[in-house]
């Protein structure tokens, strides 16, 4: 029969590695009581622990307020500023068609000034000319259109009638003539055209 080496038996089972020993009560059980310290009731608190509570909502209310408090002022801080932009647009909306006026205005006065010469009524009848040929250019730009009027079907909507006449050659409701122009700004009547009408 063989026979076992009970030493060397021994031997081997003291090198094998220890196990692992399941330690409770580390880490983890610390951070459980923590939590559970952070969740205590109110009824439940001490005088210290109320006290401390109560710092903390309030320093957290006063915080809130604060925020509260600069969002209202940058609040109100726009607001005006909206409404001095607003005033401006209203103040200054015509500033470039009155910029686009002054040409005409300076046109007018030199027209005046040659007018002062009996030999110049030629020369003032072309400078009234060119200044009209002017302003209708800048009231073109700024949208402003002439409402079609002699020769065209009478409209209501376009035409004001002062009167009627009799016309054989043109057809009945025809615009014979036109007392006073009309325009259009932006395809929008602002002024119908006084016209006399072909009577029916």
């Amino acid at each position: 029969m063989a026979k076992i080496n009970v030493s060397d038996e021994e031997e081997s089972t003291e090198n094998l590695p220890e196990e692992p020993k399941n330690e409770k009560g580390g880490d983890s059980g610390s951070e459980e009581q923590s939590q559970n310290e952070t969740e205590i009731p109110l009824t439940e608190m001490s005088k210290d622990q109320l006290i401390e509570k109560i710092a903390e909502v309030q320093a957290s209310a006063d915080a809130n307020m604060d925020s509260y408090l600069r969002s209202q002022a940058e609040m109100e801080n726009m607001k005006r500023r909206f409404q001095k932009d607003k005033q401006d647009l209203v103040k200054f909306g015509n500033e470039t068609l009155t910029k686009q006026l002054l040409p005409v205005a300076d046109n007018l006065e030199m027209a005046l000034d040659h007018s002062k010469d009996e030999n110049s009524i030629e020369a003032l009848r072309e400078g009234v000319d060119l200044t009209l040929k002017g302003l209708m250019n800048v009231l073109e730009k700024a949208g402003v259109e002439l409402v079609e009027a002699v020769g065209a079907t009478f409209d209501p909507n376009f035409h004001e009638a002062v009167s009627e006449q009799e016309d054989d050659g043109a057809e009945p409701g025809t615009v014979l003539r036109e007392l006073q122009k009309g325009y259009l700004l932006n395809k929008r009547l602002i002024r119908p055209a006084m016209v006399i009408v072909n009577k029916k």
